[in-house]
């Protein structure tokens, strides 16, 4: 059983850092938005948007040096790894999802960061002027996901070892 959740968390995983690096390259390749100030218009309320992020999370702490830029990799690869061992020992297939889809994410910006010095973000979503999130990519969106599935199952999914005893008398 923790053998099947751990491939299937790894095999999730390896999904999304795929169809991040995929989407990617799309959007900075053949669909030419490949540059700080690039927009191309998909629909009315969604735009591909290229932002070059130097920070961590919604752009804070940017790595304004290379040694800023590496200490962003160590630590983010540090809880990658820890998010790592997390999945494989995971006995709840539900949360061996959701780590999966953390990894995968962290995974595709470690990747970006490494190989271009930033994370490439594209996703911007809008309504009018009105911007709910700030522009981000697959791997953004998958670390989110995978976080808010984990802290739900933690407040809301019993687990067996979580039942009351039984008091016999």
């Amino acid at each position: 059983m923790i053998r099947r959740n751990r491939t299937l968390g790894y095999g999730i995983a390896a999904a999304v850092f795929i169809l991040d690096q995929l989407i990617k390259w799309l959007v900075t390749g053949p669909l030419g938005v490949s540059a700080p100030g690039d927009v191309r218009e998909v629909l009315p309320f969604f735009n591909l948007s290229f932002v070059a992020n130097n920070g961590i999370s919604l752009g804070l702490f940017p790595a304004g040096s290379d040694g800023m830029r590496w200490l962003l990799v160590g630590v983010t690869l540090l809880i990658s790894i820890g998010v790592a061992v997390w999945l494989w020992r995971e006995r709840s297939r539900g949360d061996a999802v959701a780590l999966g889809i953390v990894l995968g994410g962290a995974i595709g910006n470690i990747v970006d960061r490494t190989r271009v010095g930033y994370v490439i973000d594209y996703a911007d979503l809008h309504f009018g002027s009105w911007q709910p999130f700030l522009v981000f990519n697959l791997a953004d969106a998958a670390i989110t996901v995978g976080a808010v599935i984990l802290v739900l199952r933690a407040f809301f999914v019993k687990r067996p070892d979580d039942q009351p005893e039984s008091h016999h008398a």
